[in-house]
């Protein structure tokens, strides 16, 4: 692609084209996202909403058919791979690759964890046979005691019967690790708790060094609302660069916001992450900048729902003379979020990927209220979705 085109693309990119943004939604379907985020947009619903939701899921009362139509449905590809199918190829048309995520937070004994190591080399195949489907991704909570991966962190250290535990699950690891590799998919380590964090970076870090030789496979998650972060991610490549492998890097801000400062508050130590909104979008936005400089050995992805900083990645590219489709440089958003960004990107020709969680509906409630929440709580998110929706109904209606 020249540079000329490039630029001519760029220049096109809007991510206030509604038009393009839902234009795989019928009005049926708009409507009805419409009216999700409407309710999602009044946070009293949203607190209302879960209470009696986790309530009529309690006391087993049939509402899993009107949940799967609305909330599950929005942001959700269905209960099992199979049902993601018709997800997966609609995205597919607009050139949106889709990352399919086992979002079920179930018990954590050994035998939810063998379903959930299953479920993922599944995944793995999966992407492994459709080109619609660039990563692979899972938690090291889904296949490790969480109390575990926080002891490890510890001076403590584990017991024997703590280490032999472990060590098992650290086999689940190897071997999802190793199916990725034999089956050349790129996976994600999704980032977690500060707490279990530096145990998660170990353990990932080891698998880089086994399977990142030829390309990257295994991927980090750095959050950068985090005050560490950037400064961890400078080491990271250096240590690839010493050592001869490819660091895979996922970018993302952070997704327990709440739950780090009550924990910091509860244990009363200093929180570890940036104070001010600002912090962390400039680090965001460093760490862009430091991947990009080091392009030959770091292959990433933003996870980003913030379209100043897309913009200035797509900016960057271009100023460097980077193609849209390179295939070191990917784009993520969520299911059901921010289409603006995804569809937008995806026509001017970057590389663009969904997150599109699957799983039973009752065993994915965990996940979804979690979403509602950490979109009530981002300052304007769920505002900017309603806006959007709004102003795509508007455009229909005077056609």
């Amino acid at each position: 692609m020249t540079h000329q085109t490039s630029s001519k693309n760029l220049k096109k990119l809007s991510f206030e084209d509604t038009q393009i943004a839902f234009a795989s939604k019928s009005d049926f379907q708009l409507r009805k996202s419409y009216w999700i985020f409407a309710i999602m947009n009044q946070n009293w619903l949203v607190k209302l909403g879960t209470f009696f939701i986790k309530l009529f899921l309690f006391l087993h009362l049939p509402v899993k058919k009107i949940i799967k139509t609305t909330l599950f449905g929005q942001f959700c590809g269905g209960e099992s791979i199979q049902e993601c199918q018709t997800t997966i190829q609609e995205l597919d048309k607009a050139h949106i690759g889709t990352i399919l995520d086992y979002s079920v937070e179930g018990e954590e004994n050994d035998k939810s964890f063998q379903l959930t190591k299953n479920e993922i080399l599944k995944t793995i195949i999966q992407s492994h046979e459709s080109s619609a489907i660039p990563y692979a991704v899972f938690k090291m909570t889904g296949i490790f005691n969480s109390e575990l991966l926080e002891k490890y962190q510890t001076e403590k250290g584990l017991s024997e019967e703590e280490e032999i535990d472990f060590l098992k699950s650290k086999d689940y690891l190897i071997e999802i690790c190793q199916e990725a590799y034999n089956q050349e998919v790129r996976l994600f380590i999704d980032a977690e708790e500060s707490w279990i964090q530096n145990t998660i970076d170990e353990l990932c870090y080891e698998m880089m060094q086994r399977f990142n030789h030829k390309t990257s496979i295994i991927f980090n998650t750095f959050q950068m609302y985090r005050v560490d972060m950037l400064e961890n991610l400078h080491h990271a490549i250096q240590v690839a660069q010493d050592q001869s492998y490819f660091l895979g890097v996922k970018l993302v801000r952070g997704a327990y916001l709440e739950k780090e400062r009550l924990r910091a508050h509860e244990d009363e130590y200093s929180e570890p992450l940036h104070k001010e909104k600002e912090a962390t979008d400039r680090d965001f936005n460093l760490g862009i900048q430091a991947c990009l400089d080091h392009l030959e050995q770091v292959h990433f992805c933003v996870g980003t729902h913030n379209e100043q900083s897309c913009r200035l990645l797509c900016q960057w590219m271009e100023e460097k003379g980077i193609s849209q489709n390179h295939p070191h440089i990917y784009f993520a958003q969520l299911l059901g979020m921010s289409d603006n960004i995804s569809y937008n990107l995806a026509s001017s020709g970057y590389n663009v990927a969904k997150y599109v969680p699957y799983g039973p509906v009752s065993a994915v409630m965990p996940y979804l209220f979690r979403r509602a929440e950490e979109n009530s709580s981002i300052a304007g998110q769920t505002s900017r979705e309603f806006a959007l929706l709004q102003k795509e109904v508007s455009r229909r209606k005077n056609l």
